[in-house]
């Protein structure tokens, strides 16, 4: 059985290329055609929280954006900023890239960071990623045609088939604890996917809400549960690692909502690769910033496939073992 499964891209190709008017102090070579007489595109990236899965989503963009050409300081400058999970740092820092003349487009990365973006930044492109659900953040009027200045890429995780998988690594397990931000949209949408796959699979979920990374390991130790499950939830994810001790303690598995997790320390996922997600919204800001499409038009995308990742030594401190056919199929194993 493969375990690589695909993902749909949440919406295709706009039908009609069309020419974005300038949208910042400078222009591009693409867009004028004339590689002298344009300067630098400036590009300001914000990003929520300092976690593996969000770095890997700049690290993806500067990568997929050099690829495209964009590389050196006469092609692109980057003003980058990290609100570190503070609210008002975060609206202080998209107020700052509203205010800049000289910025061409914004990368927000994770919801309350496009959050605010969208209320703040109107004369320019946005461009989000790592975002879970678009609609009910309120980003976008439709997936097909976002309406206004603002697109991206979404993380929309496939919950139903992570929890298929702890089926099959751990058969006897009835009770999923998920501990999530309450101040964190993306969070509850994944609950409530979690809540209704497990009334399919017959799992029952067993929830508790934070409102700070630091409450993360009291909330896990507090639920008597058979396995966790952790969402693209930011404040969570950022204090990963009580979970996974207090899940160490008590034996039971991790099943993540990212690949990412996996490698430092959850047990197993079908996971989204957050460096291609970077890489994937690169493609869409080159398109925007060569004029090739507008954003009001511009589908929002989300990654095209998941993966398998294995944590084998996880797995071995709670007395699990991977099946042989699921080791083979993994795209990433760590130990």
């Amino acid at each position: 059985m493969k375990f690589i499964k695909s993902v749909q891209i949440a919406a295709g190709v706009a039908a009609t290329a069309l020419v974005l008017t300038a949208c910042g102090g400078s222009t591009t070579p693409e867009a004028t055609g004339s590689s002298e007489a344009a300067g630098p595109v400036t590009i300001g990236i914000a990003q929520y929280v300092s976690h593996p899965s969000l770095d890997a989503v700049v690290t993806g963009f500067k990568k997929g954006m050099a690829d495209a050409g964009y590389t050196g300081d006469d092609k692109v400058k980057y003003d980058f900023a990290n609100a570190q999970a503070d609210q008002a740092t975060n609206t202080s820092i998209v107020g700052k890239f509203a205010s800049d003349k000289d910025m061409d487009l914004v990368l927000a990365i994770a919801t309350p960071t496009a959050q605010a973006a969208a209320q703040s930044i109107t004369k320019i492109p946005v461009l989000f990623s790592a975002v879970t659900d678009p609609l009910e953040a309120k980003l976008v009027s439709s997936l097909e045609a976002p309406g206004a200045n603002v697109t991206g890429t979404s993380d929309k995780n496939p919950v139903k088939e992570q929890l298929e998988l702890l089926k099959k690594i751990k058969p006897d397990a009835k009770t999923v604890g998920i501990v999530y931000s309450s101040g964190e949209v993306n969070s509850g949408v994944q609950v409530q996917w979690a809540k209704d796959a497990a009334a399919e699979l017959g799992l029952t979920i067993e929830e508790k809400a934070i409102s700070a990374s630091s409450e993360v390991q009291q909330a896990a130790s507090g639920l008597n549960v058979d396995a966790f499950y952790v969402p693209t939830d930011n404040a969570v994810v950022s204090a990963l690692e009580g979970l996974l001790q207090t899940a160490q303690d008590k034996k039971i598995p991790v099943i993540s909502a990212d690949g990412e997790s996996v490698k430092r320390g959850a047990t197993a996922t079908y996971g989204l690769n957050y460096e291609k997600l970077g890489e994937q919204t690169a493609a869409m800001a080159v398109k925007l910033l060569k004029g090739e499409a507008k954003p009001e038009t511009m589908p929002v995308e989300t990654i095209t496939k998941v993966e398998l990742y294995l944590n084998t030594t996880a797995a071995e401190k709670i007395g699990l073992t991977f099946p042989a056919d699921m080791l083979s199929e993994a795209a990433e194993t760590y130990k």
